[in-house]
């Protein structure tokens, strides 16, 4: 099994070569993991003790980012390394400033290529976020001596660890990894039902990093004028799904503000020509301010979106009508938001959860959830109920960091 599993990480390494001629993106994450090593070493010893948190994207990496801190806050005079597989999560964090000495891509796990990465530094601490496992970089760490740990894992059924083929690696993550810090109890038992025992739940770090949001300073320059005294629904990374909900709403109610950031900002013409009268927020910041005279505000920058959602009276969050994944709700949510997504959401049990505590709403079809945003925003009672269910569903969960943190001091 190992022998198909290097060949698997052949292909996947041949299959970027190849589609980074068509692809510009991969092209960038392919160009920066042929960097890693050399960006490593400009800033870290072999000397020097490491905290490494792998995250796949961007997501993994705001979920595993509270229990980075608090582990920097521990052990200060650690040096802390975070890479990435994703070139959309690499180029988001890399731009910012980051409690990292190293923000990184990961690189293809191949044998040789992990052994040197990983023997540039002594790892003291090393995890992962969610189920993103690679078995040649775990071996190696664990040969090092390194403490590992999977923190906020989610498993569910048809992952390949619950497959006949994916006896062998599960055997190396039961050999490799110290302990799983789960996300739910249902995960925690379908690991335990493969023999992954060394786990526990410990909830989601994301409600951690959420409540965090929450407490920051979230003013957003010209927003407040842009809402002024009208109801202001936000379309947070929206997909086509999302901005048919946009348009149904722009043309059934009238006293109600629209701001639409979509997942990617390529969408920007597009959503231009569905709305041919929307501003844009770059055009609010270079030019000296007037109040816009559209209804509907396209957000054309990243990194502003989670603050946004402070302003908001109710949230549409897209991908959650098809199977791209939902994007995050719980940004929204914390701020007494109440969300509006499509029902394609099964790696999101937190999705199910807020639907229970009447925060939140998941529809088949845009229709039905436009018609729903619609009559909430005519119910005020009945808005400010759920966006106190919202609120609440964030606030009384569980400090997943401090019991993560407990356990990986103890060990």
């Amino acid at each position: 099994m190992k022998f198909l599993y290097n060949i698997s990480v052949f292909l996947l390494e041949l299959a970027f070569k190849i589609l980074s001629l068509f692809n510009d993106k991969i092209k960038r994450g392919l160009q920066g993991r042929k960097q890693s090593l050399e960006i490593v070493q400009s800033e870290i010893s072999k000397e020097d003790k490491v905290i490494w948190m792998h995250s796949a994207s961007l997501g993994e990496y705001e979920q595993g980012l509270p229990v980075l801190e608090k582990l920097k806050e521990k052990f200060p005079t650690h040096k802390i390394l975070v890479t990435f597989f994703s070139p959309s999560g690499y180029e988001n964090v890399v731009k910012k400033q980051t409690i990292a000495e190293v923000v990184c891509y990961l690189p293809f796990d191949k044998k040789s290529t992990i052994k040197e990465f990983v023997s540039k530094f002594k790892t003291d601490i090393f995890f992962t976020v969610k189920y993103d496992f690679w078995y040649h970089l775990l071996d190696e760490l664990k040969k090092n001596d390194s403490k590992i740990f999977v923190v906020s894992a989610l498993f569910y059924p048809k992952q390949v660890y619950f497959k006949f083929y994916g006896k062998w690696f599960v055997q190396q993550l039961k050999k490799n990894v110290d302990w799983i810090f789960h996300q739910t109890k249902t995960s925690l038992d379908l690991a335990k039902s493969v023999g992954l025992t060394n786990g526990s739940v410990s909830g989601d770090t994301r409600f951690d990093r959420v409540k965090q949001i929450r407490n920051r300073d979230n003013s957003v320059e010209f927003i407040s004028e842009f809402k002024a005294d009208k109801k202001l629904v936000v379309f947070g990374s929206s997909w086509e799904s999302e901005e048919k909900i946009a348009q149904i709403l722009a043309e059934k109610i009238e006293n109600c503000n629209i701001i639409i950031a979509p997942h990617n900002l390529k969408r920007v013409e597009h959503l231009q020509k569905i709305f041919p009268n929307a501003n844009l927020y770059s055009e609010l910041q270079t030019s000296n301010f007037q109040l816009p005279t559209s209804s509907i505000l396209i957000i054309d920058c990243i990194g502003l979106l989670s603050k946004i959602y402070s302003y908001a009276d109710m949230a549409v969050i897209g991908g959650g009508f098809h199977d791209k994944g939902l994007h995050n709700i719980l940004e929204a949510a914390t701020f007494g938001v109440p969300v509006i997504f499509g029902n394609k959401y099964q790696k999101n049990p937190e999705a199910d959860e807020l639907i229970a505590n009447n925060g939140g709403r998941s529809f088949g079809d845009e229709l039905a959830a436009a018609n729903f945003v619609v009559d909430l925003l005519n119910n005020p009672e009945m808005l400010e109920k759920m966006g106190d269910n919202a609120a609440n569903f964030v606030t009384f969960q569980p400090n997943s960091t401090e019991i993560i943190l407990e356990k990986i001091v103890e060990m």
